[in-house]
């Protein structure tokens, strides 16, 4: 009978992903013998030096790493993030076995809104430069308050995740910063769950958006480690590898490679699924301070800038809004906004009040937080359906059928006949402009933030336009109108896609 040796770092998340990739092992080979062989890495034992000044070096794997080099191990199990890239592109095996949600979290105390109100600045603890150039940032912003953005002060903070919870809830900080997998793993397991959730109990908790706030190359994959002269440890990992993970793992670190290493990133790289599509994403400051944003995956090049009409250059002329005086008040505690405007414009939002919120972009989310409310998250412009599996999660646990839909009368009816809570706190008047029809029937190519722009031009459409929108609902609307539309991510990356187009054109390049 085989034995395999297996191990990692000795803390709480560690042991519990080596765990998980025993079970596939277990599963893949029935009667095999498993043995554990923890290690305490220099990274554990020095818990004051700052991460910024070693990250990239190992400095949580060498150790590990070694135990495979003097066949004290077979199989080292690691959280991708923590391995350099000259280490991911040696001469070892890697194979990634699962892969969570990779978001990160901002965790705060429930003292935070009182020290906004009080115009103080808050402390955040986090050790990460992506973090704390692009988070920080964003939370300026998000975090609900009059004037539009918070004072944040920045201090590091170490140790495992319970440690940094810890300190949190000691009062040492008023947030930090986490990568939602671990939270969600620790609270899955019976072991840890229990004190994990109680360090939660009472904190207010910000989901933070994919493109405002890239995360790290492989955040939330798990990665298991093979020497190349241990065959059977190699044949181990065949089984319990996942292609297309380790796949998109690869991807993203030979990316990140392109854009600067070493211990200063201030830049996230990663996956966004949108549409059927896989798009690889990256964002922040490349190593030489400029400013970075790149889409792999958006259409070819087929148009000319010219033959482009995009209804984001008249977003306030398609329609006029007509509130309701006595709207509907959801009776659910979640609240997904579609459009800011059905909170922020309403006559009446005390409603709200108490509620957990969620937005469906970030622009709907920044106009909440100017009006004062905490946003747990958005949808990152993705569609509601793709917040299914981010409500599951652990750290998030938001039961669907508690959560209404507020958006105009028209998409109210659209989302209950999908089963979906939906409420309306407007209607849309629909505002005719010679200009924009005239504008759309000189286009080839026609892209739209909503199918009730193209409903509302329809007969301006020329018949061999090419139509195209953002994944979600407006691209599943398209479809069950019987049309095809090119599909984009996000808003954001068809107006990235369209300013290469002009770039291409004004170089000569067509």
């Amino acid at each position: 009978m085989h034995t395999i040796r297996l191990t990692g770092r000795r803390s709480r998340l560690s042991l519990l992903q080596i765990d998980r990739v025993r079970q596939l092992i277990v599963q893949a080979f029935p009667g095999i013998h498993t043995e554990l062989v923890p290690v305490d890495t220099r990274g554990d034992q020095l818990a004051d030096i700052p991460l910024q000044t070693v990250e990239g070096s190992d400095f949580f794997t060498a150790e590990v790493q070694q135990k495979l080099e003097r066949n004290e191990a077979d199989i080292a199990v690691h959280s991708l993030k923590d391995l350099s890239a000259a280490h991911f592109f040696g001469p070892h095996h890697f194979a990634v076995t699962e892969r969570d949600d990779v978001r990160d979290i901002a965790l705060f105390n429930p003292t935070i809104l009182e020290k906004i109100s009080r115009g103080e600045s808050i402390l955040i603890g986090t050790c990460s430069p992506r973090r704390e150039a692009m988070a920080v940032d964003f939370l300026s912003r998000a975090l609900p308050a009059a004037s539009g953005r918070v004072s944040i002060t920045v201090k590091p903070i170490r140790g495992n995740v319970e440690t940094r919870l810890r300190k949190l809830d000691e009062g040492q900080y008023d947030g930090t910063i986490l990568a939602t997998a671990g939270l969600n793993r620790l609270l899955s397991a019976p072991d840890s769950r229990e004190i994990v959730f109680r360090l939660l109990a009472q904190k207010r908790r910000m989901l933070l958006p994919l493109v405002e706030c890239t995360p790290a190359p492989c955040q939330g994959a798990i990665v298991a480690e093979a020497a190349p002269h241990n065959a059977f440890a190699l044949q181990v990992m065949e089984a319990i590898g996942d292609d297309r993970l380790t796949g998109d793992c690869v991807k993203e670190r030979r990316a990140a490679l392109g854009y600067g290493s070493g211990c200063d990133q201030r830049f996230g790289v990663t996956h966004i699924p949108a549409g059927g599509t896989n798009y690889l994403f990256a964002a922040g400051q490349d190593g030489h301070g400029r400013h970075l944003r790149y889409w792999q995956g958006l259409p070819e090049h087929r148009w000319l800038a010219g033959d482009i009409f995009s209804a984001t250059d008249v977003m306030g002329e398609f329609y006029q809004y007509a509130f309701d005086a006595d709207p509907v008040i959801p009776s659910t505690n979640g609240i997904f906004v579609s459009n800011h405007r059905a909170i922020t414009d309403a006559p009446n939002r005390s409603w709200i009040d108490g509620r957990r919120v969620w937005a469906a972009g970030t622009r709907s989310w920044l106009a909440l937080a100017r009006a004062g409310i905490w946003v747990e998250g958005s949808a990152d412009a993705l569609g509601l359906e793709s917040m299914k599996p981010v409500f599951r999660m652990p750290v998030v646990s938001q039961d669907i059928a508690d959560l209404t839909v507020v958006t105009h009368a028209e998409a109210a009816g659209n989302w209950r006949r999908k089963g979906w809570n939906a409420s309306s706190t407007y209607s849309l008047v629909p505002v005719f402009h010679a200009s924009i029809a005239s504008r759309i029937a000189s286009s080839r190519f026609l892209f739209w933030t909503s199918f009730s722009q193209y409903t509302q031009y329809r007969d301006a459409v020329p018949a061999n336009a090419t139509h195209a929108c953002p994944a979600g609902e407006t691209a599943s609307m398209f479809r069950e109108a019987g049309l095809e539309p090119v599909i984009f991510p996000t808003i954001q990356s068809f107006q990235s896609w369209r300013q290469s187009i002009t770039i291409l054109t004004a170089g000569g390049c067509g």
